[in-house]
């Protein structure tokens, strides 16, 4: 039975004193489970007599449920609709996640999301209303911040934890969420955050047991799959308050940064955004955007090439616990993105497509490096596990615990 970790913020105590209670260390939060070996063997020979190998994925995913994904034991974060704006983004700072689910007390029903647009289309709002003092965003209320926005909310998508993982990325995909609550249908709580990165970590834990499709054999220049056409690009002297209005207006998720001869440089992506509100500069949106990410610890952008098969961009994707990797020709010039989404899409959606180009290259032709590319490791803990619930006892006492596309 999955335990929960549940750190609270409210408006009636600051962090360092909230109530002594178990806790977890990060190093100590374990994602899930090894997969019960029985049904793996089960599973892996029905796959493996499998003649369309389209379906590989699709059934893997139907097989296995949502509550497969939950944790053993997880930090989980959410937060009141009553919550001061300033100390819901101190939280989301300090556990470095990226949305949690909001409660509403009066209603006792989760309403929706908070997440870093939220705070991005604040920042757009204050901006141009230049009689309004953006100081004064801190003191609002979550409830006050989702009235303003009224005409962007949508209502909660959630999944139950007995649905199957396919119908999980069926949602993800076809509601353009990043993220998918799933809630006990019984108890109402939250038990886990499905995402398109945990999603493809599970399967890569089966990866190399599972019958392999010719098409991860093949490049990304044959299959074509990312976003090659009208790129979002910045420069290193583009003003925040611009790249904040591609965020939204574009509906990306990260700006590549590239110099006057349009080759790859740095990225801004949209959860550099949350350091406005942990260093408090967000009354400056003018900024250039190289000042603004000065905060990151290196300059490294994951990128990959037309010529890398899908299996390699998956195993660079998946281990370099990204988002999307940029797209660049041999002079290092921005051609495209693959995001988490793009990968997901291919595998389960539209494998079919795939599955009918020319024969792929065959299995001695594969380089061996290639077959041998997902290995093994300790699951370590997602910068995205979600945190902290203002003030809801009930949940203290459970069991277990919404362009170029970003998974």
């Amino acid at each position: 039975m999955p335990q929960l970790c549940l750190n609270i913020y409210s408006n009636f105590f600051e962090l360092e004193q909230r109530p002594d209670g178990d806790t977890y260390h990060l190093s100590q939060i374990s994602e899930w489970d090894r997969p019960d070996q029985e049904t793996d063997d089960e599973l892996i020979q029905q796959l493996a007599a499998e003649e369309d190998e389209s379906q590989i994925y699709i059934k893997f995913f139907k097989f296995h449920k949502c509550y497969d994904l939950i944790p053993t034991s997880a930090k989980l974060v959410v937060f009141d609709t009553q919550l001061l704006v300033k100390k819901a983004f101190f939280a989301l700072v300090y556990n470095g996640v990226r949305a949690a689910p909001l409660w509403d007390s009066s209603k006792q029903q989760y309403v929706g999301m908070l997440t870093i647009t939220d705070f991005i289309r604040i920042l757009q709002m204050y901006y141009r209303n230049s009689d309004e003092r953006i100081e004064e965003l801190e003191e609002h209320k979550l409830e006050t911040w989702r009235t303003v926005l009224e005409s962007d909310s949508k209502p909660l998508i959630f999944i139950e934890p007995e649905a199957s993982l396919y119908d999980a990325i069926t949602m993800l995909l076809q509601n353009r969420i990043h993220r998918l609550p799933v809630i006990d249908p019984v108890s109402g709580d939250v038990l886990y955050i499905i995402t398109h990165k945990r999603i493809l970590r599970f399967l890569c834990l089966y990866l190399h047991n599972l019958p392999r499709p010719s098409f991860l054999s093949r490049t990304l220049g044959e299959l074509r799959i990312g976003t090659f056409d009208k790129i979002e690009t910045a420069r290193p002297d583009t003003p925040v308050i611009e790249a904040l209005t591609k965020f939204v207006e574009r509906r990306v998720s990260a700006l590549p940064i590239v110099d006057d001869d349009n080759k790859l440089t740095h990225i801004y992506a949209k959860f550099d955004v949350i350091n406005l509100a942990a260093e408090k500069t967000y009354n400056n949106l003018n900024v250039p955007l190289m000042a603004a990410n000065s905060h990151r610890s290196e300059n490294k952008v994951e990128a990959c090439k037309l010529s890398d098969t899908l299996m390699q961009v998956l195993d660079k994707i998946v281990h370099a616990e990204v988002h999307r990797l940029v797209i660049t020709d041999d002079e290092q010039r921005v051609i495209g993105i693959i995001s988490l989404s793009d990968i997901l899409d291919a595998l389960v959606i539209r494998p079919h497509e795939y599955n009918t180009m020319s024969e792929s290259p065959s299995e001695s032709e594969v380089d061996d490096d290639e077959r041998h590319m997902i290995v093994e490791e300790e699951p370590g803990v997602e910068e995205e596990f979600v945190a902290a619930a203002a003030g809801i006892e009930r949940l203290t006492l459970a069991d277990g615990a919404g362009a170029h596309k970003d998974g």
